[in-house]
């Protein structure tokens, strides 16, 4: 009885101190908007079982959550085996501002593939809260080139985060033909595009847990646009990054918005016999691969962001990710609510795609109060 009580009382404080502490920066958004309170949408309910029973319970949803993983894993094809120990280069060394900037070559996958990318590392006492940033290059987020509001890696190294950038790697052009990035045995589904990248940025959160001046507790990931995709992906599908922040990514499927293009093949469309020609889908570009199964059989990626709970994530809105996205996020609240947690579902909102001072204000913001505090809630 009284280890129960003592369960209970952990759990309130948690939810509590979250509301004390989130600041005022982000504090209206980790609640919907009036109009979209308890607004779920058309979105099937993450909360029942493929027989139709209904989770109940925090222990119901730990098999719920497995059902709901495996199901994506068979559409979007399961891993190879991590790397143990991934390879981090040393290629060239500078100094800028406050920290330390490297340029690395990281192995993310089997055989020796590898990345290149840059390491930021403060240069006070570590051990220090980390960042993976993706994007189609890894110059952008740490100021190398002229859009300087992409630049987060730049500002989170600047407020005392290790910042470790990548970009795309060889394996996953953006132009036509995809290769994958290993044979699967025969049986299993083939890698998807978004999957592997999953894959890599797992990989890199491993490197980034083996540095000595990095807290392997305190490891976030974020992208923009293309990047908000991946980092959707690998935050949902590998459940040590604490927290995440998506920027614009179109976290639903839309066809209506030209720009939340997981049907092509080199997102979730990809498919060995057909090389759909790029574009929204209609009768001229039918839908191909896991992507078609997926609108057919009722599937959103709303049952991806249920997978993060109760860890935190930002989704930081623009002209792909407008208010009604709600109706998406409020199913990952009712998974909160059913474990126990408040304030860990998030969304900004600005009516272009590309980031404002205040939205990169507000994801830096998000960073340090999920990343920075000595010790994390135990989420598992």
């Amino acid at each position: 009885m009284s280890r129960a009580i003592g369960v209970y009382l952990v759990l309130v404080v948690v939810r509590v101190s979250s509301v004390e502490a989130v600041p005022e920066v982000l504090r209206p958004h980790f609640a919907p908007p009036a109009q979209f309170v308890g607004d779920l949408g058309n979105y099937r309910s993450p909360l029942i079982f493929d027989d139709g029973a209904p989770v109940k319970t925090a222990a119901d949803w730990t098999g719920r959550r497995e059902q709901i993983l495996a199901a994506w894993w068979d559409l979007i094809g399961r891993w190879p085996p991590l790397i143990e120990k991934p390879e981090v280069r040393c290629l060239e060394q500078a100094y800028r501002d406050s920290f330390v900037q490297h340029k690395v070559s990281v192995e993310i996958a089997p055989n020796g593939q590898s990345v290149s990318g840059y390491l930021l590392i403060p240069g006070s006492q570590g051990p220090f809260p980390a960042v993976l940033v993706v994007y189609y290059d890894a110059e952008t987020a740490v100021g190398l080139n002229e859009k300087e509001l992409r630049d987060f890696g730049y500002q989170l190294a600047g407020r005392g985060f290790v910042v470790l950038s990548i970009g795309t790697p060889a394996f996953c052009s953006l132009n036509p033909p995809y290769k994958p990035l290993w044979d699967v045995p025969a049986g299993q589904p083939p890698l998807q595009p978004l999957s592997a990248l999953a894959y890599v940025a797992a990989n890199c959160h491993t490197s980034l847990a083996q540095m000595p001046n990095v807290d392997h507790e305190r490891i976030g990931i974020v992208g923009h646009s293309y990047g908000g995709k991946w980092a959707m992906f690998a935050s949902c599908l590998y459940e040590k990054f604490a927290c995440a922040v998506w920027s614009d990514p179109g976290i639903v499927f839309d066809e209506t918005r030209p720009n939340v293009n997981y049907w092509e093949p080199w997102y979730l469309g990809w498919d060995a016999k057909v090389q759909r020609e790029r574009g929204v889908p209609s009768d001229d570009r039918p839908r191909t691969g896991p992507y078609k199964t997926m609108i057919e059989t009722g599937r959103d990626l709303h049952e991806l962001h249920a997978l993060m709970a109760p860890r935190p994530f930002l989704v930081s809105g623009g002209a792909e990710d407008p208010p009604k996205r709600w109706q998406a996020l409020n199913h990952t609240l009712v998974v909160n609510e059913l474990l126990g947690y408040d304030d860990r579902v998030a969304m900004t909102n600005r009516e272009a795609h590309s980031p404002t001072p205040e939205s990169n204000e507000q994801i830096c913001a998000f960073f340090e109060h999920f990343l920075k505090p000595a010790s994390l809630p135990n989420y598992n």
